[in-house]
């Protein structure tokens, strides 16, 4: 089975944890008309990573390394859930059955219905079990 068509670039942008430093990322991104698609922000020790699916990437890295943010791409997959009570628990349940491991994920809902962004320990394992069990995996061309 191929599973490199559903691999999404996550860009993860670390940065001290002050205040602007979220606006001058979007500022950079939005002068070079790069569309966030999702986003997440974790702290830890002073440090803000911000994850994020973004339309273009490879110009996303560009300008925020040019600009001195540390920027590295990381591989995620996204799955269509249920926008209901029960949708999360469906998807947790086949990778916890398949003992795929869930390393960190986030969520979005809109137009198209909910989706669940995920990094996983196995992403062509995860892939596959998804599909075989019958959830929806949306493709990276969706996203780039």
């Amino acid at each position: 089975m191929e599973t490199d068509e559903y691999c999404i670039k996550q860009i993860s942008v670390f940065s001290e944890n002050k205040p602007g430093r979220l606006a001058a990322i979007a500022k950079a991104l939005m002068e070079k008309k790069v569309n966030i698609l999702a986003f997440s922000i974790a702290e830890a020790d002073g440090f803000g990573v911000v994850r994020a699916l973004v339309d273009k990437p490879e110009v996303a890295h560009s300008i925020l390394s040019s600009l001195g943010f540390n920027v590295a791409f990381t591989e995620v997959i996204a799955v269509r859930m249920k926008d209901e009570p029960g949708g999360l628990y469906d998807i947790a349940e086949i990778l916890g059955n398949a003992g795929i491991n869930i390393e960190y994920s986030y969520a979005y809902s809109g137009k198209d219905g909910a989706v669940l962004i995920l990094r996983v320990d196995n992403s062509k394992d995860a892939i596959e079990k998804i599909i075989n069990l019958g959830a929806t995996l949306l493709k990276s061309s969706r996203f780039h």
